[in-house]
């Protein structure tokens, strides 16, 4: 195996494309922006023909520093519950509903009537609620298959549409565990000739389309992958890939991930489960994390304190911060109170002890996970802009009593492209 792999990421403001070689070793990551979605109130949505300018602008960069005549497989990621519906020759037949539009709220008050409390389907913001939206109203037209984000780029660059992965269908009602579509579908008149043909992520479904392989630059003997989701993508670019490894992502909020061998489902607190060929990605999200913290400190305070802080010397206070009122993991309040008094007179302290908050708060997570079900932990891999902070990781080593490191690559078309490379996970 010598050739190249490529992994495309579609994100919210951008496409990312990254080439590795069979080692894994990156060759060059190039990218391409994408405007805002338009918004009017909860509908949030955007043209799909926009992903696919952004990916082709993406890959052409990419093809400037990298042989791409040589790739031999690509793999997609793209957000989590973003769908649209497409006609047979997977022309979309409507706008691109992005993940985070909310307009389906009905519909998601019929699927909360019915579905398990562990489907992923909840929320009106699910892929299901997005399908139950735009099939009822009409707007399907000459509909074939409703695709996620990523199904479609594939699909474009397969020319061969209607195929998603066991991660992004998990919105659409999919079930994991079973590895079907469940029955309760039917009593929400779901229309299955829409729904795609899901494969394990990473198996390798068509050759590319010679067109796009040749308008691309791209191999015509290349292969397309199933994708799988941002989220999981990006976990997949650190690394972590035994049974007890984690990753903690230290951005706005606190967001755990941990590598299992059994689902893990709690409904009431967030936890979820993502299936990785025979094993699971289990994880939580906390309100806490960066936000807490810049509800008492600028970004400028943070960077002047953060060399006074002294893990080795803990504040010995028992804080549990949060931007405001209501937690979901892994305390399961929505009035939860912010508990961070009471406040030392030095600035620094008070920063370190918000810290050693979080970082209890992060390791009552993965507690959390274990009394779910969960491996014990084995390791913690950090990414977000957290991570960065030194002192930080070793306050949180001491928490959670295991080494905690950070993740070399952390973007998620990195992920998608050792997707392309691994294939299916067993």
């Amino acid at each position: 195996m010598t050739g190249v792999f490529l992994g495309i990421d579609v994100g919210t403001g951008g496409v990312r494309a990254c080439a590795i070689d069979a080692r894994g070793d990156k060759l060059g990551m190039e990218s391409a922006p994408l405007p805002a979605p338009r918004q009017h109130g909860q509908a949030i949505d955007q043209d799909p023909e926009l992903w696919w300018d952004a990916t082709a602008a993406a890959i052409g960069k990419l093809g400037r520093i990298v042989d791409l005549g040589v790739v031999e497989c690509v793999s997609v990621d793209g957000t989590s519950g973003t769908l649209l519906l497409i006609d047979a020759t997977g022309r979309p037949c409507t706008p691109g509903l992005m993940y985070n539009d909310a307009r389906a709220a009905a519909e998601a008050v019929r699927i909360a009537a019915v579905a398990p409390s562990d489907s992923g389907a909840h929320g009106a913001s699910s892929a299901l609620a997005k399908l139950l939206y735009l099939s009822g109203r009409g707007e399907a037209g000459h509909a074939r298959f409703a695709v996620h984000q990523a199904d479609w780029i594939a699909g474009r660059l397969a020319g061969h549409h209607g195929i998603s992965d066991e991660n992004n269908v998990l919105k659409l009602g999919y079930d994991p565990v079973t590895r079907g579509w469940p029955a309760w579908l039917d009593e929400l008149g779901v229309p299955r000739e829409l729904l795609p043909k899901v494969l394990v992520p990473g198996t390798r479904f068509a050759e590319i389309d010679s067109a796009v392989a040749t308008a691309l630059g791209l191999s015509p003997a290349a292969r397309i992958a199933a994708g799988t989701t941002d989220g999981v993508a990006a976990f997949i670019a650190t690394r972590a890939d035994t049974p007890g490894d984690a990753v903690t992502s230290l951005g706005t909020t606190l967001v755990v991930k941990l590598l299992a061998t059994r689902p893990i489902f709690a409904a009431n607190q967030g936890v979820y489960s993502h299936r990785l060929g025979e094993r699971w990605l289990a994880g939580g999200a906390s309100n806490s994390g960066g936000g807490a913290l810049l509800a008492h400190f600028t970004a400028a305070d943070i960077e002047r304190l953060t060399p006074q802080l002294q893990p080795e010397v803990p504040t010995g206070l028992n804080y549990y911060p949060l931007p405001k009122p209501g937690e979901r993991f892994p305390i399961a309040d929505p009035a939860l109170p912010a508990k961070v008094a009471p406040r030392p007179s030095d600035d620094h302290r008070f920063f370190q002890a918000l810290l050693e908050g979080i970082a209890g708060i992060e390791a009552l997570a993965y507690r959390r996970l274990a009394e779910l079900g969960a491996p014990k932990l084995r390791r913690v891999v950090s990414i977000g802009g957290g991570a960065k902070n030194a002192a930080w990781t070793e306050i949180r080593r001491r928490a959670l009593g295991v080494a905690v490191t950070v993740a070399e690559e952390t973007e998620a078309s990195y992920g998608a492209a050792l997707l392309a490379l691994r294939g299916a996970p067993p």
